[in-house]
């Protein structure tokens, strides 16, 4: 059971990461030159959403399942043990916090470029801490 979990925790986080990426690239655009909010780059950000929020609830399971876990808790000194037990899990729900604070902005928005804002700015600083803080020595 832990393996299954590990091993499409660490397979979605690229799709996660894509559509996240994606959703970034385009929102940026969109802000930048000013174009309409069109319904296609609502469903680019929903699916970067969606994808990221499984991505959180896939991890959330594999943490509570690890056996790291567990004997992790009072080894904060190793830097490998902190980066898997304490970093990458509470950075990552801040992260995803702020793509879904981006997500609930843009709803809000009027304009064009009120929609496009949040998406490009909050989406943007969630990719950049998730990918500080992803474990790249054990996950490529």
């Amino acid at each position: 059971m832990y393996n299954f979990i590990q091993k499409f925790h660490s397979g979605w986080a690229y799709l996660a990461l894509l559509l996240l990426f994606v959703a970034v690239i385009n929102s940026l655009m969109g802000y930048l030159s000013k174009k309409e909010f069109l319904p296609k780059d609502r469903k680019i950000a929903l699916f970067a959403l969606i994808a990221i929020h499984i991505q959180l609830v896939v991890g959330l399971i594999l943490y509570f399942v690890s056996p790291l876990g567990k004997d992790s808790l009072g080894n904060m000194k190793d830097a490998a043990l902190r980066l898997t037990s304490l970093e990458h899990p509470l950075i990552n729900i801040i992260a995803i916090a702020l793509i879904t604070i981006g997500w609930s902005k843009h709803k809000k928005g009027t304009t064009s470029e009120a929609k496009f804002k949040p998406l490009s700015f909050l989406y943007a600083i969630g990719l950049l801490l998730i990918l500080i803080r992803i474990p790249w020595s054990t996950w490529l």
